[in-house]
């Protein structure tokens, strides 16, 4: 009973720091030309966490006490994302290969040479270039559902799930085109999540992600080509890689995943129950300990 008391309260504690360096500790770094914002708790062999679109640090803010026991968790927001300076013609959320650069340079600002990566969505996207064009600095990778749709070329049946996916974005693509991010925003999420989605989120994520809309409306404008990650490129990431879908997720994320599967040379998979695209979000306990099983093997 002595121990689970002190436990608690040792995580209390970390809550505490985590809410305080949410309202009071944002920290900033020059990184690749621009100012990216984050917040860090925990001492230790240091965890890189990368959010998704529509999102930005607060994705992970929830999680972050439980990595802090044991890692210096680090969570920071891309280019053209909250609190970061942000516009509809900055930098799109699919330029993976640019926001790759990005956390590299980061990782150095922070004087950093090798870490782990924790990363979600475009976010995951991002950590592949990463990882691809600077191997030397990954321990490890922690990824979920990339929208990695270079990987499916020559794919049987590929073309037409890419085509379905591309119909079905269709509407939220035209709302940000247009400027309508109240529209938008729902839209890409139920296509992402299915159908509710966006109405089973909080208030708090709801707000998170019109916070985040300049970038999606970049990406819906950019004439900036989208990034190619191949087979190739997965080949020659040899760091441990956690790959994890949603049980509920669309087709699409789960065909991408088999191909990083067959492609990445040391990689393990796990589905989590109970959850769509959102995994970090939907079931988060799951996954947390998923991750943490993961960076106590490797």
């Amino acid at each position: 009973m002595f121990r689970l008391l002190v436990s608690l309260a040792a995580a209390s504690c970390i809550l505490v720091e985590v809410t305080a360096a949410h309202a009071d500790d944002i920290k900033r770094v020059s990184a690749n030309g621009t100012e990216l914002s984050y917040v860090e708790v925990g001492q230790g062999e240091p965890v890189i966490f990368v959010h998704g679109g529509l999102q930005d640090y607060r994705m992970w803010l929830a999680h972050l006490p439980k990595f802090a026991e044991r890692y210096r968790a680090i969570a920071y927001s891309r280019r053209n994302h909250f609190p970061n300076e942000a516009s509809p013609e900055g930098t799109p959320d699919g330029a993976a290969d640019a926001h790759g650069e990005d956390l590299a340079a980061f990782v150095r600002a922070l004087g950093l040479s090798k870490v782990r990566v924790v990363a979600h969505s475009s976010g995951a996207h991002t950590a592949l270039f990463f990882a691809a064009a600077h191997p030397e600095m990954v321990v490890s990778l922690t990824l979920n559902e990339p929208p990695a749709t270079g990987i499916l070329a020559g794919i049987p049946g590929a073309a037409d799930m890419l085509k379905e996916w591309g119909n079905g974005m269709a509407p939220a693509r035209e709302a940000f085109k247009a400027g309508d991010v109240k529209a938008g925003i729902p839209l890409f999420v139920n296509a992402v999540a299915g159908p509710g989605g966006y109405e089973r989120r909080s208030d708090a994520d709801k707000k998170m992600n019109l916070d985040n809309a300049a970038s999606h409306q970049a990406d819906a404008t950019t004439k900036r080509p989208r990034p190619v990650f191949t087979c190739d490129m997965a080949k020659a990431i040899v760091a441990p890689t956690l790959l994890s879908n949603g049980e509920r997720s669309p087709k699409f994320f789960h065909l991408i995943v088999d191909q990083l599967e067959v492609c990445l040379p040391n990689r393990e998979r796990i589905v989590i129950a109970k959850s769509s695209h959102t995994v970090p979000a939907e079931a988060p306990d799951a996954y947390d300990q998923a991750v943490l099983t993961f960076l106590s093997k490797h």
